[in-house]
């Protein structure tokens, strides 16, 4: 397993409502090609920032509430949130310098 935890509904809120650090939330689903490409960058910035930033996934195909809630309206969508607030959030396929400059800024 990598950086990346995958979280369901139910443990959304202690996992990232609550946590104590900035956590950056990847909404994707499996079927969707961008979100798969996504991956691989977002482990490679989780990585980076490990003890700093706490990354989750939640799959809107399983949890379309949360999706409703965020008002993800594509995906992927990397949504930041700090003390449980939305800092910002990110739609569509990124690079990682992007993300590294949207995770510095939580930071």
């Amino acid at each position: 397993m990598g950086q990346v935890k995958e979280i369901t509904a139910d443990a959304f809120d202690a996992e990232a409502r609550q946590a104590a650090q900035p956590v950056v939330v990847d909404f994707f689903a499996t079927w969707c090609p961008p979100c798969k490409a996504l991956a691989p960058i977002l482990e490679k910035v989780a990585a980076a920032y490990a003890g700093k930033v706490t990354f989750v996934k939640v799959n809107t195909d399983e949890a379309p509430e949360l999706a409703g809630e965020f008002g993800i309206r594509g995906i992927p969508t990397l949504v930041f949130l700090k003390g449980g607030q939305v800092v910002q959030s990110l739609t569509g396929l990124r690079g990682e310098s992007e993300i590294r400059s949207a995770v510095d800024a939580l930071l």
